[in-house]
């Protein structure tokens, strides 16, 4: 049995033996240290608790906490060197006003990581360098760098907060160069010249000279709005009334812009820190609060089992990742225009898609074919109208075409006569009329073969119900002999 009061090492396997990947704040008082040969540390510590690291793990939970530091803002970045130095940046330009200044956002984030067990050190920077380095070596746990202080304390730190590769520490270290001051007061030359431009590069971007590219968790979104509740809500009906709030404050910058959002993702922050995201498209750009609201609905009637609110969920963001020029309409003097039935019916599809599945709602399109079963295409669904060729009264085609014709046995007049009997379905019928036939060749430019000829007809029983089959080939004129059909039913 683990017991978190004693000391507690993972270990990763590496040449010369297991080490140390991470380890509890007893193993660290007992003088251990990432890095270090476990062997090494069983010789310190008497009953030292073992167990394998697993990085793929520790990568998914620390993704997965990233993703909750959305709720402070929706950049946020991964870091992890591999080395146990694990963490994220935010970017919360235009966020702390949120929380009432930078000090309390960071207050407040150290406060809740330490509800979840997590102990963190924390630090706001111009850059994400200086932030990096003074959350790992600065004296203080929470620490604030107001602007235009990064030089005086920043040079104190020691190089190691370069983020430098050990190869370039351990040259540094042997050249006497133990602090970020060491190095930012030398001329560049030498540097440049002794070592490759890691090490400039990370002094620059410590001190804003150059950017840095930052990777984030999530892309980014073009609209982004989100609310801070008071106390958590753990009912659909209250997520959704929420969710219609956060799209009325999409609307003023969606309309400014003269667009519209095709994909939403509606973000539900829960008090354990567990993140749920739901994903939204739409058939046509829309900025319709009470329409968005009803997909949410839909959508999470759908996934109710995957959605669990545990205790509440204390946040709610809604993002607009995708959004489309929408161009501005007039309906009251036409309400019955195609523009009104268009957006009328992507609604209907929207609702169904979020019900029943994205890939649910298709519909026919046609397609440059002779075979009934080529002619036409499943699609997904489009409010726009489909332009069917003109319809040919010679070409009687069936209402419903089988997905794949079935054997049929027919009795019928030699040599080529139409159908005056079948067997289908081991049911017989007897023809009342017949009309044909007509004669469809097979599409040898596609398959690259030469396909058997058709001969369809049209056919209907004493009942009154009407067949559509086909006599697979041309019938030689000495045998009655010849593979039937049934490929559809007509009303």
């Amino acid at each position: 049995m683990i017991d978190d009061r004693h000391p507690l090492v993972l270990a990763v396997e590496a040449s010369g033996g297991a080490r140390i990947a991470a380890l509890n704040m007893s193993a660290e008082d007992a003088g251990l240290s990432v890095g270090e040969l476990v062997a090494d540390a069983r010789a310190k510590v008497d009953f030292l608790q073992v167990l394998p690291a697993d990085p793929a793990e520790d990568d998914a939970a620390l993704r997965r906490l990233a993703l909750w530091a959305t709720r402070y803002t929706p950049t946020v970045s991964l870091w992890n060197d591999g080395n146990g130095a694990d963490g994220f940046f935010l970017d919360i330009t235009g966020a702390s006003h949120l929380f009432g200044g930078e000090q309390k956002l960071l207050v407040d984030l150290a406060q809740r990581l330490d509800r979840f067990g997590l102990p963190a050190r924390l630090a706001i920077a111009e850059t994400p360098g200086a932030a990096w380095a003074l959350a790992r070596f600065h004296s203080s746990r929470l620490c604030l760098l107001p602007p235009g202080h990064e030089v005086q304390a920043l040079k104190a730190l020691p190089v190691t907060a370069l983020r430098l590769s050990p190869e370039t520490r351990t040259t540094l270290k042997r050249l006497g160069l133990k602090r970020i001051g060491d190095v930012a007061d030398k001329p560049r030359a030498p540097f440049a010249a002794r070592f490759e431009t890691e090490l400039l590069t990370r002094l620059d971007q410590m001190f804003g000279h150059v950017t840095e590219p930052m990777e984030f968790v999530t892309p980014p979104p073009i609209y982004h709005s989100i609310r801070y509740l008071m106390e958590p809500v753990m009912t659909q009906e209250a997520v959704v009334f929420i969710a219609t709030r956060l799209m009325k404050d999409l609307v003023h910058p969606l309309v400014r812009d003269g667009v519209g959002a095709r994909s939403l993702r509606l973000s539900l922050y829960r008090v354990d820190g567990h993140v749920t995201a739901v994903e939204l498209s739409l058939t046509k750009p829309s900025r319709d609060p009470a329409h968005v609201a009803k997909l949410i609905d839909l959508r999470l009637e759908r996934i109710d089992e995957t959605v669990e609110a545990g205790f509440g969920f204390e946040a709610l963001g809604l993002a607009a990742t995708l959004v489309e020029p929408m161009e501005p309409r007039q309906t009251d003097l036409d309400p019955d225009s195609g523009q009104v039935r268009a957006e009328k019916i992507s609604a209907l599809i929207d609702s169904f898609r979020q019900r029943l599945g994205p890939h649910s709602t298709q519909q026919l399109a046609p397609r440059e074919s002779y075979l009934p079963e080529r002619a036409e295409a499943a699609l997904p669904a489009s409010p726009e109208e489909t332009a069917w060729p003109p319809a040919n009264g010679e070409r009687l085609r069936p209402i419903f075409l089988l997905p794949r014709a079935e054997p049929a046995e027919v009795t019928f007049l030699v040599p080529e006569g139409p159908p005056q009997r079948f067997r289908w379905r081991g049911t017989m019928y007897h023809v009342t009329y017949a009309e044909g036939p007509e004669r469809i060749a097979g599409e040898w430019w596609h398959d690259g073969i030469d396909q058997p000829t058709r001969d369809y007809y049209l056919v209907e029983d004493q009942s009154g119900h009407r067949f559509w089959l086909y006599r697979k080939g041309i019938l030689p004129r000495e045998t009655d002999k010849s593979q039937w059909f049934v490929h559809g039913l007509f009303a």
